[in-house]
């Protein structure tokens, strides 16, 4: 009998690692205090993404036993895809760990950064520390800056013109409608539709404040509409599509177009409407 793979659900309970070749470095006030040419890409259990872990060796910084809680504790598991399966996602401060193991502080000369790194208590990783990329100020793969986590080799996007026909509405009204979208592809994430803005009605949309990262696609910035459900502060804006000005390079093909969340509006393509999906944004 054949497996239906689910990438993002895949080990998803294990502590995981890979090396990788990549020259890692990273700063904190503007000095290289990690630079590690024998770094691993380390998921902890329901973590999503990747995250570095080092040599101790590799790390120009004392590291200095801390206390289970210190560190970035925001967030905490949300449920995902078609199991709704319970995971930690970029959003989850790094001081929730889910392996076994002993929290640091990473001290330089003239500052700290509480509950910045984990020393694992697994053998295969015994001299190895996982970092908190929130923590640090820059970081670079070889001499390129790398934003809001590590690459996953595993995951990529995927860029494609369409002629399919896309109808985004909100409670009966209709937000946008087109039939040129690209549609992104993102490895673990519903396909996306991002539409030109001329297909968007903008008069009933306000630019937010909200600003996101994302490791593949660069800075988002959103757009909000009055939220009119029973269940919301009727007037209230909520946030319910976003937009790249600047994209990293595997997104300009996106640049300027419109998305919305299929998690807050109703998408229709080709005349079926899709069901809404599990995602941390629902």
């Amino acid at each position: 009998m054949a497996t239906r793979l689910a990438r993002f659900e895949s080990g998803l309970s294990e502590l995981r690692y890979i090396p990788t070749a990549k020259h890692v470095r990273a700063t904190v006030g503007g000095r290289t205090v990690v630079d590690s040419r024998r770094a691993v890409l380390l998921w902890e259990p329901q973590r999503v993404v990747p995250q570095y872990a080092v040599p101790v060796v590799d790390v120009a910084a004392d590291l200095v036993p801390g206390r289970p809680g210190d560190g970035d504790t925001r967030g905490g598991p949300v449920r995902m895809g078609d199991r709704g399966t319970e995971v930690l996602t970029p959003e989850a401060g790094f001081g929730h760990h889910t392996a076994r193991g002993e929290v640091l502080t990473v001290r330089t000369s003239d500052q700290e950064r509480v509950g910045a790194a984990f020393r694992l208590a697994d053998p295969d990783l015994a001299d190895h520390v996982v970092l908190d990329w929130d923590a640090f100020d820059e970081w670079f793969e070889e001499a390129q800056p790398v934003i809001g986590h590590p690459h996953d080799p595993l995951a990529r996007i995927d860029v494609l013109r369409s002629d399919r026909h896309v109808r985004v509405e909100r409670d009966g009204t209709v937000l946008a409608e087109s039939s040129r979208p690209r549609l992104l592809f993102e490895t673990g994430l519903p396909v996306r539709f991002y539409l030109p803005p001329e297909d968007v009605r903008l008069d009933l949309l306000s630019p937010s404040g909200t600003r996101t990262t994302c490791a593949y696609k660069g800075i988002a910035s959103y757009w909000a509409a009055p939220d009119t459900t029973a269940t919301g502060t009727a007037g209230v804006p909520t946030d319910v599509a976003w937009t790249y000005s600047d994209p990293l390079p595997d997104a300009v093909p996106v640049t300027h177009m419109i998305c919305f969340f299929d998690e807050r509006v109703d998408i229709v393509v080709d005349g079926e409407r899709n069901d809404r999906p599990l995602t941390p944004w629902s």
